[in-house]
């Protein structure tokens, strides 16, 4: 991790040219991943089996965490890790936003289900921060920064899921300037638990005068208790049994005239909510990378242990087996792993780098660079590690044979985990809408075509950068001469880009893969065995992928 931060995207040298982070060294950075990581290691990480075995049990309303969860989260709040890169005058430390991402990848890989809890409260805070009322950020913005209190963002209800205009729950203005809701959300993570003395619920509902569809949504603001102890009428009515997550209860909340504070402007719920979802999938895509880490270096170490058959050109004595590792199709299957992970933090990290210059930068024009960012590659982010983990755990599962479906080894567990970052902050399918239809047609691609030529500038001139430019010229031309004319003609059928979007953003995802390959086969030291394995794994078995999905657009064209 400090490699890729020091060497492959010289994080301190771009984060002292912001006046916030002037001393925010390369010594501060290891600082800060040993302890998080000796905190996650020592106390999160243990308590992964019984958060899966045991889980999050419900009765009467109220939910019990899994044995340890509590404890854990305490230290945690206690310690300011939730609040690592909240600003200082809110209770935060002000660290930089690529440390608490790279907090939350090992928090993801160690604990998945113990993770859901706090992993809201940067959005959360943001939400509060930027549309509360001054009242509303007094009594609750230093307590979401802390994390002495947790957040939830309720949005689903039983008939509305991806499509937030259909929402029905109702806010009722009151004589005390409150308003009283009324309805039902579904998913809530963590909308009932034990882990702290208080819950903070931001929910979109209506008011009686708006009208129908996504404009008519506003954002609303009611705790588990107000400020004099009293309970607000904010019920859980069961939690779900799911395929895996079991150790994150994921609520169904039922809302009895609930008195609540608006937060931001009437109408305008979904924009500060949008705060919180840009944050959480972020968030959602260092979770595909840590379950992948974590599901690599379980296959890994068992590759080294267990011998099986003799492998090819083996060199064992007769009668011996051969490690695991020696077996070509195993090695395969872990160093192209190896290759997701790696390029899949250079990526995350410089979008939370980003997110930094986004905030501080001086320069209007350097903003804008940050700003196109993350507008394209977020999306790419969530979608594309998402469904990298799940697969790709499955494929660390292929590595223990028989032994990997069963319990013992713990592998079959982040398989199950892991399917619902798929879903949840947006399915992969609507990201991959979000990035093509929303994000690259309206502009005639403008913004994306200007994103991959900001990257080949970064380039080298070895041969791993010449492949990559090779490859974003390609995609260049392909866009420009056929997709856009294509998809923007008068007689191009309505769905037709929707056809294309699922290819179109992994083809952007083996660009951006690429390019993160060329940077790190530029850095000092990365000729170690460590990454060279990685780096032929992600030419050998990823990268043509690229050419697959750019045919494959090819040919919906043409059939359109």
């Amino acid at each position: 991790m400090m490699f890729i931060l020091q060497q492959v995207l010289q994080a301190p040298q771009q984060l002292q040219a912001l006046p916030p982070h002037a001393e925010a060294d390369a010594d501060l950075m290891q600082q800060v991943l040993d302890e998080s990581g000796k905190f996650v290691a020592e106390v999160v990480a243990p308590l992964n089996r019984d958060g899966d075995e045991i889980g999050a049990q419900w009765k009467d309303g109220a939910v019990t965490m899994p044995p340890g969860f509590r404890d854990a989260y305490q230290a945690f709040w206690q310690a300011g890790w939730p609040a690592l890169a909240c600003a200082t005058e809110d209770g935060g430390q002000g660290l930089p936003a690529v440390l608490e991402a790279t907090l939350y990848e090992m928090l993801s890989a160690a604990n998945h289900g113990w993770t859901m809890a706090p992993g809201l409260l940067h959005g959360a805070y943001e939400c509060i921060k930027h549309h509360a009322s001054d009242e509303l950020k007094a009594a609750y913005l230093e307590k979401v920064a802390t994390g002495e209190w947790l957040a939830t963002m309720c949005l689903t209800e039983p008939h509305a899921g991806s499509d937030l205009g259909l929402c029905r729950t109702k806010a009722v203005p009151m004589a005390d300037g409150r308003y009283a809701l009324s309805g039902t959300k579904i998913f809530i993570s963590g909308g009932e638990h034990d882990l702290t003395d208080n819950i903070v619920h931001l929910v979109l509902a209506r008011l009686p005068d708006s009208p129908p569809g996504p404009k008519g949504l506003s954002l609303f603001l009611v705790p588990k208790f107000y400020a004099d102890g009293t309970r607000s009428a904010v019920v859980c009515e069961r939690i779900e049994e799911k395929m895996g997550l079991h150790g994150s209860p994921t609520c169904v909340m039922r809302f009895d005239e609930a008195g609540a504070w608006i937060v931001g402007e009437p109408g305008k719920g979904l924009n500060a909510m949008f705060i919180m979802m840009n944050a959480a999938r972020l968030h959602v895509g260092l979770q595909g990378i840590g379950l992948l880490e974590a599901a690599w270096q379980k296959a890994d170490a068992y590759s080294k242990e267990r011998r099986q058959m003799r492998a090819p050109g083996s060199s064992a004595k007769a009668g011996e087996a051969d490690l695991i590792e020696a077996h070509p199709a195993m090695r395969r299957i872990l160093d192209a792993q190896r290759a997701w992970v790696d390029a899949g933090r250079v990526v995350a990290y410089r979008t939370a780098l980003e997110l930094d210059v986004l905030k501080h930068h001086g320069d209007a024009a350097r903003r804008e660079v940050a700003n196109r960012w993350c507008a394209l590659v977020t999306p790419v982010l969530k979608s594309a590690w998402t469904d990298q983990a799940f697969h790709g755990a499955s494929a660390c599962l292929q590595v223990f044979g028989g032994h990997g479906f069963v319990r013992e080894w713990g592998i079959e567990q982040i398989v199950r985990d892991s399917r619902v970052a798929m879903i949840y902050e947006g399915t992969n399918e609507i990201q991959a809408i979000d990035l093509l239809l929303r994000k690259t047609l309206p502009d005639g691609g403008a913004a994306l075509l200007k994103l991959l030529d900001e990257l080949q500038t970064e380039l080298g001139h070895d041969l791993l950068s010449q492949r990559t430019r090779a490859g974003m010229e390609r995609f260049t031309a392909f866009l420009r001469d056929r997709l856009l004319p294509r998809a923007t003609a008068k007689d191009a059928p309505a769905d037709l880009a929707n056809w294309l979007a699922d290819d179109f953003l992994r083809a952007v995802a083996m660009l951006l893969m690429a390019w993160a390959w060329s940077r790190i086969g530029a850095a000092p030291g990365a000729d170690a065995p460590r990454w060279q394995a990685a780096q032929t794994g992600f030419w050998r078995w990823v990268w043509p992928e690229f050419d697959m999905r750019v045919a494959m657009m090819d040919a919906t064209l043409s059939a359109g």
